[in-house]
């Protein structure tokens, strides 16, 4: 076999592994870790650091997502929704998702020690909570709000990488972070009520229903206009900034209101597609409040 050969090959095994675990749902945590960068240093963030964070917090999103398809592999073949999935398919094997999580974990520990001694300390606690994830549904309804945590540890972890230590004012932004995931994912679970009560699978509409599962995700993602809207007491940050938070709160209310639809079309919608815009428009907003 020839190089391009080779190459063509390598490409459309990556390319797989990319679709597999959703490559571009890296936007749910990276703008919020860009926007924590830029918070910190009023916009005049160390162009080495800035690199060490993004590649931190994309292998580790994206190794916590291998991990999870590779965990949850005998659920999904199980479940009609997700048995065209690349491992219950056939189309991925678990040892390729296996060595790319590998791979991402090295890059994920070198950033880490790259930045400062606090980064590299958190490393296990940031493994517990991004591996751990994969398993809270087996045993608690308290799954969504594991995955918020998990997923805040991108701007927690741009906030200490700048400065080496832990503040206050970090965890109203990471707590935001992680009431949104929270709520949009609590939606996503609306799909799986039947299956996960058949298979003894925790999920807050599996456990309450779907009626108070809306209300529980509504009154998530109050908390996290509430935390966005508090920022400027913490940082310099003007009516620019609450613009892109008030557009922000105007997309959180449209995708509860397309989650009424219930299809699983309405539901994706609601939670994957307009969750994949909504943290550049806030990281906007940011943006130009600091550089105007």
């Amino acid at each position: 076999m020839g190089f391009r050969s080779l190459a063509a090959a390598a490409g459309r095994r990556l390319g797989l592994i990319g679709d597999a675990v959703i490559f571009r749902h890296t936007l749910f945590s990276l703008p919020f870790a860009v926007m924590a960068i830029l918070l910190e240093t009023a916009g005049h963030p160390p162009l080495k650091k800035v690199v060490l964070i993004i590649l931190a917090a994309a292998s580790g999103r994206n190794a916590a997502n291998a991990l999870n398809r590779v965990i949850d592999a005998d659920i999904d073949a199980k479940n009609p929704r997700t048995a065209d999935r690349h491992l219950p398919s056939g189309r991925l094997s678990k040892k390729a998702l296996l060595i790319f999580a590998g791979i991402l974990c090295v890059i994920l520990v070198v950033s880490a020690a790259l930045l400062n001694p606090l980064c590299v300390i958190l490393l296990p606690a940031a493994a517990f909570l991004i591996g751990g994830y994969s398993f809270s549904k087996r045993f608690t309804w308290l799954c969504h709000y594991w995955l918020g945590v998990a997923c805040a540890c991108a701007p927690m972890g741009s906030f200490i990488a700048i400065s080496g230590r832990f503040e206050f004012r970090y965890f109203v932004l990471a707590g935001a972070h992680a009431l949104w995931v929270a709520g949009f994912d609590i939606l996503y679970a609306l799909q799986d009520i039947e299956f996960d009560r058949a298979e003894r699978l925790h999920s807050i509409p599996a456990r309450f229903g779907p009626k108070a599962a809306r209300i529980i995700a509504v009154l998530s993602h109050c908390g996290t206009v509430a935390g966005l809207f508090m920022l400027p007491l913490f940082w310099d940050l003007s009516w620019i900034y609450l613009c892109g938070v008030a557009a922000g709160t105007a997309m959180l209310a449209a995708e509860h209101i397309i989650a009424l639809g219930k299809t699983e079309r309405h539901i994706r919608i609601a939670s994957y597609s307009i969750n994949e815009i909504l943290p550049l428009v806030v990281l906007a907003g940011t943006v130009l409040d600091i550089y105007i």
